[in-house]
């Protein structure tokens, strides 16, 4: 049952990527950001070819940096609570990574460098941490805490 809902709770992070309908940006670049709330934070950059980044927070203090170069690259943050950090870094060509989290005083961090690598993070509560590094090719994981 826990296994069932690990692979539930990590599609729908990353069913989050596929389906937002972000603006275009240089390069073919896709940028969705979404705020509400009080003193949130988003930083980052997109270097190479077609990259996509949807962010949404809600709450305050909540602060989601994203880097992606390569191509076809797909992150997507979505914070809610407070003082919550996402840190996502990618590498490479068609990597996928989505991080939820809900309560305060989380933290996600993720590092993608190779193809087709792809990470789901849900944290709900507060006080949770995750750290992801994924090398090479095909690597999947996912996190679930509560």
């Amino acid at each position: 049952m826990f296994l069932a809902k690990t692979f539930k709770a990590a599609s729908v992070v990353l069913m989050i990527t596929a389906t937002a309908a972000p603006a275009l940006a240089g390069g073919g670049h896709q940028i969705w950001i979404e705020q509400y709330g009080a003193n949130n934070q988003i930083g980052g950059g997109q270097s190479g070819y077609r990259q996509s980044l949807t962010v949404i927070q809600d709450g305050q203090s909540n602060i989601s940096i994203n880097t992606q170069d390569g191509r076809r690259n797909s992150a997507a943050v979505g914070q809610a609570g407070f003082n919550n950090f996402a840190d996502t870094d990618q590498l490479g060509r068609w990597n996928s990574v989505g991080v939820s989290q809900i309560g305060s005083n989380n933290g996600a961090i993720v590092r993608q460098n190779g193809r087709r690598n792809a990470a789901a993070i849900v944290q709900n509560g507060d006080d949770n941490s995750a750290a992801v590094q994924q090398n090479g090719s095909n690597n999947t994981v996912a996190i679930v805490q509560n």
